[in-house]
Parts: C-alpha cells; sequence; structure tokens
C-alpha cells in the first residue's frame, strides 16, 4: 500500500471510531432492506452461517442472529463491535453471534470452505482500491463453501457525491470526511468472474438519496 494510501486508510479507521462513538447505535436497530432481502437469499439456499464484513454496530448482524443464523461479524472498529456485543447480550442473541476486530485489507481469519454465506452492506465502496477489493473478492470465494451466497452492497457511480468533495483517484471521492469508492458497472462484472452473478439490483438509501447495487452471486459447486 502507498504512503498516501495508508493515510487514508488510517484516516478512515479512525472517523468511524469517532462516529460509533459519538453516535452508539447510529443506524438504528431496524435491519437494511438490504440485510432482509440476503437473508431470504441465505435461507433459501439453505445456509445456516453467515459472515458479514464491515458490520459496524450490528444492525444488520443481530438480525440475521434473530433470524436463526449463526453470525460471525468483523469491523476495523472496536467500538461499533463492543456496541454489537452490547446489544446482542440485550437481545438474547450473543450465543449465536461472535465478533473480530479486522481490516478488509488484511486476509480473511477464517479456514477455507468454513462458511455458508457472506454478507457486506457498504463495505466493499469504502476507501479500498480496486486491487484492494479483488482481493477481498477472492477471499470471500476462499472462505465461502461450494454453493456459497455472496451478497453486497455498493455506491455506484450515478450516485449524486460520484466526483463530488476530494478525490483521491480510482473512483474514490471523498465527502463530509468519509471517503467512498464508487463502482462502475463493469468492476462489478468483473468481481463476478469464476462466480454465478444472480443479480445486480439498484435501489436507493438514505436522504439524498445514496444510489446503490445489491449483488448477490453464488459460487459454483
Amino acid at each position: 500500500m502507498s504512503d498516501d494510501a495508508q493515510e487514508l486508510a488510517d484516516v478512515q479507521r479512525q472517523h468511524w471510531q469517532n462516529a460509533y462513538t459519538a453516535h452508539p447505535g447510529m443506524y438504528g436497530e431496524q435491519p437494511s432492506t438490504a440485510a432482509v432481502h440476503a437473508a431470504e437469499m441465505f435461507r433459501s439456499a439453505g445456509a445456516s452461517d453467515v459472515l458479514e464484513l464491515g458490520a459496524g454496530h450490528g444492525r444488520d448482524a443481530l438480525f440475521f442472529a434473530r433470524e436463526g443464523f449463526t453470525v460471525q461479524a468483523t469491523d476495523f472498529s472496536p467500538v461499533g463491535l463492543e456496541q454489537m456485543q452490547d446489544a446482542a447480550l440485550s437481545q438474547g442473541v450473543e450465543h449465536r453471534v461472535t465478533t473480530a476486530v479486522h481490516d478488509v485489507r488484511d486476509p480473511l481469519p477464517l479456514p477455507d470452505a468454513s462458511v455458508d454465506a457472506v454478507f457486506a452492506h457498504m463495505l466493499l465502496c469504502m476507501a479500498l482500491s480496486t486491487k484492494e477489493i479483488h482481493a477481498l473478492v477472492g477471499e470471500v470465494s476462499r472462505v465461502l463453501r461450494p454453493g456459497g451466497t455472496f451478497v453486497y452492497t455498493v455506491r455506484h457511480t450515478g450516485d449524486a457525491h460520484y466526483g463530488a468533495g476530494t478525490p483521491h483517484g480510482d473512483d474514490i471521492f471523498e465527502h463530509g470526511g468519509f471517503a467512498v469508492h464508487f463502482f462502475p458497472r463493469h468492476l462489478v462484472d468483473s468481481l463476478a468472474e469464476g462466480w454465478t452473478l444472480n443479480e445486480v439490483h439498484a435501489f436507493e438509501e438514505g436522504d439524498l438519496p445514496r444510489r446503490l447495487w445489491r449483488v448477490t452471486q453464488t459460487l459454483p459447486r
């Protein structure tokens, strides 16, 4: 990683730490619409365990646990994960949720073919280079069992913030202190090479509104 990229990564990590500290449970308790869809996909595929990447304070991970899945949740913010652990206790699902502090620029701390499903809401479009995103999806492929399902969401180049704020190259723009890698469609297609690309669903979220794709892809059996 270049010095500039490392500095951006470090700044972003601190931004998220500060955000979760200042605004505990900042996204509320209700799951994202993407997680509700993912739970349906995972259940129909017969999945029992889910890995969530970039789980934050856990609104989606805890939803998966309430739905009966065993959940492994990772994030690079210890503050967010501590909030998740407290919420898991209060919701009575602590036996189905484990957490690990992890930066997705590093290899995933799981064995090969060890989970049924992987979920990542707005994680792949953080301040990651295209090379790092490809490496991460390669890691997702490694830890998924054959036939496993990967559901992720990303902001795309049709979003109102694309091209606004501070440019960092590689379609990454920083706005309001948070850097986003906006996805062109060809990046989605290239990340699905070697997978079955089941769906690319366009939707909107939030007040701007943010414009996203929800991507569902499965590993061949």
